[in-house]
């Protein structure tokens, strides 16, 4: 699990780098470098990247809700949960630190030197997810089960190979376009974490970096990113294989000699006398006076093979 758990870890610092460097740009470049839209592509795309990182090796969930859903579900072993999550914290935590000191004159420039949650030089919603006023916390709550729920529905159909999955290599570019379509379309109310990995860890990294304990307390908000997305895409998972899931049909045995290569090798008799197994049984009583029903049967020598089940 170690290579799964650095797959992890460098799958979720791509995405995070580009993700939270878009976010720099709109914040900091005045509306010059970078807009709304720009976010949504840094991390559309950032996932796309991340995909193409560690997809083969552990599945780059870089995303702890979906890591979760996949372990409630069945689909991974519970024991590997910590493992993920532990790389996806790191991994973020390692990408919010990139991001500060790349920007850390900048940021320092736009802001004059004070590091604010809130206001018109507010800079740490460069790094996590915070409410605009005019939204409520149940009410974000809310936003994010539905979001996140979006997006495992979406994922499974994605890679549903029983109903109409995207075509092979295509999966990294179809998994970045499904999240730009979240942010472009459902992201303005909440920042849409959907994912804890992507907000707890910077969030955390803003604290010990000079932003203070308003990261936490301003609105309550920082417990509902790692909260509800989980229990969304719980929900989300559910109700694709519920209402579209195809279920898995039990193998069906055409025979009750299963061997390991599917092949039965008769050795040739030892004694001609002995009656082979394999001759055919006859309906009719036999009689030993008749020479046509004592015939012995012919020895087989070599393999006899059976048709793959």
């Amino acid at each position: 699990m170690v290579r799964e758990f650095l797959a992890e870890f460098m799958s979720t610092y791509v995405m995070m780098v580009f993700g939270l460097g878009s976010v720099a740009h709109m914040v900091l470049g005045n509306n010059k470098y970078g807009s709304y839209l720009g976010v949504n592509l840094g991390f559309g795309f950032g996932v796309t990247m991340g995909v193409h990182v560690a997809g083969n090796i552990s599945g780059a969930h870089m995303n702890a809700a979906v890591t979760f859903t996949s372990c409630a579900l069945g689909r991974m072993p519970w024991k590997k949960f910590p493992v993920y999550v532990l790389g996806q914290f790191l991994g973020s935590f390692m990408a919010a630190a990139t991001i500060y000191g790349l920007f850390y004159m900048a940021i320092f420039q736009f802001s004059g030197g004070q590091l604010t949650v809130t206001g018109p030089t507010a800079t740490a919603g460069i790094f996590a997810t915070y409410l605009p006023d005019y939204m409520t916390l149940w009410w974000g709550f809310l936003n994010e089960v539905l979001l996140t729920g979006m997006l495992q529905l979406c994922l499974f159909a994605i890679t549903d190979k029983k109903n109409n999955p995207a075509l092979q290599g295509t999966q990294a570019l179809v998994i970045g376009i499904l999240v730009v379509v979240i942010g472009v379309s459902l992201g303005m109310n909440t920042g849409y974490a959907i994912n804890p990995s992507r907000d707890l860890p910077p969030r955390f990294f803003t604290f010990i970096a000079g932003w203070g304990k308003e990261v936490f307390r301003n609105k309550n908000w920082w417990w509902v990113p790692v909260v509800a997305p989980p229990l969304g895409a719980y929900l989300g998972g559910i109700i694709y294989l519920v209402f579209i899931g195809t279920p898995q049909d039990p193998p069906e045995l055409e025979n009750s000699v299963v061997c390991e290569d599917h092949r039965i090798t008769v050795l040739p008799k030892a004694n001609p006398r002995i009656t082979s197994s394999l001759a055919p049984v006859s309906a009719t009583p036999a009689n030993p006076a008749d020479p046509a029903l004592t015939q012995p049967v012919p020895p087989l020598s070599g393999p006899m093979p059976l048709e793959h089940f």
